[in-house]
């Protein structure tokens, strides 16, 4: 393959809700290639059939155990050839992963965990997170290329949220969670929207529906897309498609040769 491919990733708070609203409509007046869709909170068989008129070829839900919650779907136009739910890293079963292998590369549409609930799950959070390094290595030293969508449930820089200071011990800026994203990118990934856009700021994928925050732009950006760094000349653009509304989340994408 060496055909520019756009890869939009989303967290849409609900893909009923999204569809209620009218919200992914906008996906048929655009060439994307790989829908990657978080926290969809239904089961496949309560996935709506007018989200979009698009037609793509395939469709993978992964909705998880806990009808309700979490939960990834991809809708691609590219078939793949292997893919995953990866239960050895979602041990919980919440439908957290899709894996899918497109020739040398795989893509991951990620649902990483939230830590704020209490200690044990900002424990489970962190482990996840080691885990799925730990197994990107394993592809990577397979020969494989590297991408990693999703809702990361972390902003890694203070610019990366408009108000740092005050949440310095909230989970999603813990300091062990940014050393995380520290290590990751260490590893040899580039965090996309960095890469292309430097230390743009003010700049965010994710508002509080409290305190009319997304009006304001008080927010954090914790939806990314990393490529592993033999990709970096295959990347076109990062972006940020912070106009759509329908979730307290704003896609973000990236144009890449495949």
């Amino acid at each position: 393959m060496s055909d520019s491919i756009e890869i939009i990733s989303w967290n849409v708070n609900g893909i009923r809700a999204v569809a209620n609203k009218e919200a992914l409509q906008w996906i048929d007046d655009r060439g994307t290639d790989i829908l990657c869709l978080q926290e969809i909170k239904a089961q496949k068989e309560q996935i709506p059939n007018n989200l979009f008129e698009k037609e793509f070829t395939e469709v993978i839900i992964n909705s998880g155990e806990r009808k309700g919650y979490s939960g990834t779907a991809t809708f691609s136009m590219l078939q793949s050839h292997y893919s995953s739910t990866c239960n050895d890293i979602d041990t919980k079963y919440e439908g957290r992963i899709i894996e899918t292998h497109y020739g040398d590369i795989v893509l991951f549409n990620v649902y990483f965990p939230n830590g704020q609930k209490d200690e044990e799950r900002l424990a489970y959070k962190m482990k996840f997170y080691d885990d799925f390094l730990a197994y990107c290595e394993k592809l990577k030293d397979e020969g494989k290329s590297i991408i990693v969508c999703g809702d990361v449930n972390t902003a890694h820089r203070e610019i990366d949220l408009k108000n740092p200071k005050a949440n310095a011990k909230t989970s999603g800026f813990l300091p062990i969670e940014r050393e995380w994203i520290d290590k990751f990118l260490d590893h040899g990934y580039i965090d996309t929207f960095r890469y292309v856009h430097g230390d743009k700021t003010d700049a965010y994928s994710w508002w509080s529906y409290r305190s009319n925050a997304r009006v304001k732009n008080i927010g954090w950006r914790i939806d990314y897309f990393f490529i592993s760094e033999d990709l970096a000349e295959n990347l076109e653009d990062a972006f940020i498609l912070d106009y759509i509304e329908g979730s307290d989340h704003c896609p973000v994408g990236i144009k890449i040769v495949f």
